[in-house]
């Protein structure tokens, strides 16, 4: 997995000696449902998604660069949320970030850093990236980040409690030249 940088941060592969930065903020009730799971249970846990993490190669930790500590993860996953598009080469980008490091612009900095990624080396035609209804911080990335809406659908929170959530989906496409 290729190593990004920006000015403040640096996104890089997981490793397991992570496990303890991303427990800090994993653990914490504000983080999780926001994304849709559950508040990890513990380190063990944590670590189990580390190794997940790894396996698939497609989520960076967001480590700081004056301290190199942990603070979040951002992920561009291959999915096509709207099945109209299917033919286009196109990802999905998911982040997380400690709410010790909220209000700052850590993730708008990521995610312009892995917009500029996908479309320059990965040659994409178009990212998506979505928030649940209830997740007004993710509104306010996605929205400062250049996205443009595209739909709203209904899902179902498995892996948090069952319910059923509007899920808003947001597009940016390959700028021209």
């Amino acid at each position: 997995m290729i190593q990004l940088e920006t000015e403040r941060l640096r996104l890089r592969e997981f490793t397991l000696d992570d496990a303890e930065d991303m427990y800090h903020y994993a653990k914490d009730a504000r983080v999780g449902p926001m994304a849709g799971w559950a508040p990890h249970r513990s380190l063990e846990e944590t670590k189990e998604v580390i190794q997940l993490f790894i396996a698939e190669q497609d989520v960076w930790a967001i480590v700081l660069k004056d301290t190199g500590r942990v603070i979040g993860s951002i992920g561009l996953h291959e999915r096509k949320p709207d099945p109209a598009v299917q033919h286009e080469a196109q990802r999905e980008i998911g982040y997380v970030l400690s709410p010790d490091y909220w209000g700052k612009g850590y993730v708008p900095e990521a995610v312009r850093e892995v917009q500029r990624y996908g479309f320059e080396q990965l040659e994409l035609e178009r990212i998506w990236c979505g928030y649940y209804s209830y997740n007004d911080r993710s509104r306010r990335v996605v929205e400062k980040c250049g996205f443009t809406y595209a739909f709203t659908k209904q899902q179902q929170l498995t892996r948090l409690d069952g319910r059923t959530v509007d899920f808003l989906v947001y597009m940016i496409q390959q700028p021209t030249p």
